[in-house]
């Protein structure tokens, strides 16, 4: 109990510090053709009108998403204020699902998003979820990461393997991990990405 009082304390410590800041910039129109540009190179196979459109939808959406989470921090300090109840959204987890679901409403025939997850098991650092948009059969590895929380809701983009920032692992392999953990039976993922305990099924943030 004592705990929990001390990290509301300096929550509300480190958001009073902070203060208010402003929302993050629309995007520029050659934000939008570099990262059409980055899809388009995943190979040859990937339609070049595909490439652009998920770009403008990547671009766009994390940009509306940054209104509606009402973001005007750095990203700690959001979190900070969504965990008080101060914000509504705009956890790592909140982006990553938000934006994969919004790509895959585009119904992609060249493309295919993926979710991915870093430092789950690093005790000194968050967790960080991302989605990752890659050509249709490869797997995120081969992708590009679009992280629009690392910089308070302006979209980052870098290709998965070359993120100095994060050491990436398919999202439902690291549900699948903890599950393990936590009920100390097998859990297994499905060619088809579900997540499967004996007869129970789970389903990921």
């Amino acid at each position: 109990m004592i705990q929990k009082i001390r990290r509301i304390f300096w929550g509300v410590a480190l958001v009073a510090v902070a203060g208010c800041g402003a929302p993050p910039p629309p995007p520029e129109a050659s934000d939008v053709t570099r990262l059409a540009a980055g899809i388009a190179a995943l190979g040859s196979e990937v339609d070049p009108e595909e490439a652009k459109r998920a770009a403008k939808v990547a671009y766009e959406y994390s940009h509306q998403l940054a209104q509606e989470y009402q973001i005007t921090d750095p990203p700690i300090i959001h979190n900070t204020k969504v965990n008080l109840g101060l914000k509504p959204r705009g956890l790592c987890w909140h982006w990553a699902r938000d934006i994969e679901a919004r790509l895959k409403r585009e119904n992609f025939q060249t493309l295919e998003v993926h979710r991915a997850v870093a430092n789950s098991d690093n005790a000194f650092r968050l967790e960080h979820s991302t989605a990752v948009i890659s050509r249709r059969g490869d797997s995120f590895a081969e992708g590009i990461v679009l992280d629009p929380w690392r910089k308070g809701g302006t979209l980052t983009w870098v290709r998965t393997k070359d993120d100095a920032w994060y050491n990436w692992e398919p999202r439902n392999e690291v549900v699948a991990r903890q599950l393990e953990r936590k009920h100390g039976q097998i859990v297994t993922v499905t060619k088809d990405q579900r997540i499967v305990m004996g007869q129970t099924e789970f389903s990921a943030q």
